[in-house]
């Protein structure tokens, strides 16, 4: 079987690396060797796929169906490794395999044409919250020593890349102040310290048999759970953008979240206008001009 990178994959990785990728080259023959060294049966790619990895849906030997995925050094698949094993299933799709295979993941088979989002949306925030909520657990560790990427040092990485942006409108360097001056003040404080997702949304988490709703598809870090609640704030962020009463749906929803995971809704909208706005510059920088449009608008109602 061809194992072609679906288009959505290979634009992705094309933002991240705009002269080019070698991970992607390499990658049907990689994945010829991930399925033969397990003795597995592929069915096929999943489609359209993730924007970080190669996802195949495949049998093992016996017959039991699992999830493939390949992913590239910049996506931290062992971190993603680290983190599903740490859960052990608990939230989070199970991991079927503990070697530490560089780049590989072996996973139990989830409905992956089935996500959270395809529920009404009140009911969707309900069960993407009850399931994220399962994941805030301490990091593997004593004495709180772990090896996964903190909040403080992934958004302080984000921020050096928003100041260097060469961003013109007078509009978007005020979003930017703000976002700015929010993460240093939500980091004045002592941090907590939960594993969290990193990248959750109602799209990460998938129809499952041995427990309805797990989530897929981590970049864990350590820190607030604040942090990774707000991600899922902005969810169906076009939706929001339409409606005459977004600003106000956006404002509920961030008391909401807040109450319902006992967060301190504060610092759940300020962790919401940064992650908004890095992602809203990002986009700019990367040539998606209605994608960062639509991201600028929404974090200028926070």
């Amino acid at each position: 079987m061809a194992f072609e990178p679906p288009p959505r994959l290979v634009r992705a990785l094309g933002e991240a690396a705009p002269d080019g990728d070698a991970w992607l080259e390499r990658l049907p023959e990689a994945a010829r060797q991930a399925v033969a060294a397990r003795e597995l049966t592929v069915e096929r790619v999943q489609l359209p796929g993730g924007r970080s990895s190669l996802v195949v849906l495949v049998r093992r030997s016996d017959g039991t169906p699992a999830v493939l995925k390949l992913a590239p050094p910049r996506a931290r698949p062992q971190s993603e490794r680290a983190a599903l094993a740490h859960w052990g299933g608990l939230g989070a799709v199970q991991l079927l395999e503990s070697g530490a295979a560089e780049g590989v993941l072996l996973l139990e088979r989830l409905h992956p044409d089935v996500s959270v989002r395809s529920l009404p949306e009140a009911k969707a925030l309900l069960e993407a919250a009850g399931t994220l909520r399962r994941l805030w657990v301490e990091p593997p560790g004593e004495d709180g020593a772990h090896t996964f990427e903190t909040v403080a040092e992934r958004t302080g990485r984000q921020a050096a890349a928003m100041r260097a942006s060469a961003v013109a409108d007078a509009g978007v360097l005020t979003l930017v102040d703000a976002a700015l001056a929010a993460r240093e003040e939500l980091l004045a404080g002592p941090p907590e310290h939960r594993l969290l997702h990193g990248t959750f949304r109602q799209s990460k988490v998938l129809a499952g048999e041995r427990t309805p709703w797990l989530a897929v598809g981590p970049d864990p870090v350590v820190g607030e759970c604040a942090f990774d609640l707000a991600r899922l704030v902005r969810d169906r962020v076009e939706d929001l953008i339409a409606s005459p009463s977004g600003a106000a749906t956006t404002r509920r929803r961030v008391k909401r979240l807040a109450e319902s995971l006992d967060v301190e809704q504060e610092r759940l909208r300020g962790w919401t206008l940064f992650r908004a706005v890095e992602s809203g510059v990002r986009a700019l920088r990367v040539g998606r001009p209605r994608d960062a449009e639509l991201l600028l608008e929404f974090a200028g109602w926070l």
